[in-house]
């Protein structure tokens, strides 16, 4: 193999697809109400974007699951973030508090991966400024490892090794029109746009 072929980038292949999604859901779903012994003080938060998407699909299979309505919000960490001076300008989302509250509830945090842990520090430094839940617990859709600081998940779809020059990419049929999580070189669409760019232009033949 040749040094070019070494470095050349992996295309993203996918690594679940809807029916695993789906399947992990309902998993995620049945251990919560097993921990949360039926699930009756349970709140579901949702971390903007698709934290939210799972959080409204895991809200529905807890209530096929319980037969109740469990309450469910959304938590926008933009201004929580410890990157706000690194990254460009995020738009706001909004935060959205199901009536009752959080305060001595077991608030699950939903989002889609956990990766460094800075999201979800980020989210616990929100939730301290709205209110205080008996308990805070993490569900996760995928788990890809490289934490930056001590937080793991109590509920996890799948985890997935990965390098730190891969980057995993969620999609969601609610908000991308296909559910999958793909896994691919970071760098893949951008070293491929710069080889097209620089590729010389073939000349016309005629017919």
């Amino acid at each position: 193999m040749t040094a070019h072929q070494e470095s050349a980038p992996r295309p993203p292949h996918q690594v679940l697809d809807g029916t695993d999604i789906a399947r992990v859901i309902t998993r995620i779903a049945h251990e919560i109400v097993e921990r949360a012994k039926g699930a009756e003080d349970v709140v579901l938060l949702g971390i903007h974007t698709r934290g939210v998407h799972l959080a409204r699909r895991l809200h529905a299979r807890l209530a096929q699951i319980t037969g109740r309505d469990i309450p469910l919000g959304t938590l926008d960490i933009t201004m929580y973030r410890d990157d706000l001076r690194l990254k460009p300008a995020r738009a706001l989302e909004h935060t959205e508090m199901p009536p009752g509250g959080i305060d001595g509830r077991l608030v699950v945090l939903v989002d889609d991966v956990l990766f460094s842990g800075r999201t979800i520090r980020a989210a616990l430094d929100a939730l301290n400024d709205i209110g205080r839940p008996r308990a805070v617990q993490l569900a996760v859709l995928v788990d890809r490892g490289h934490r930056e600081l001590p937080i793991r998940a109590d509920y996890v779809g799948k985890n997935l090794p990965t390098s730190l020059r891969e980057a995993v990419q969620v999609r969601l049929a609610d908000r991308d029109g296909v559910d999958a999580v793909l896994v691919g070189d970071r760098d893949f669409a951008a070293r491929s746009s710069q080889a097209l760019a620089a590729r010389p232009t073939e000349p016309h033949l005629p017919e």
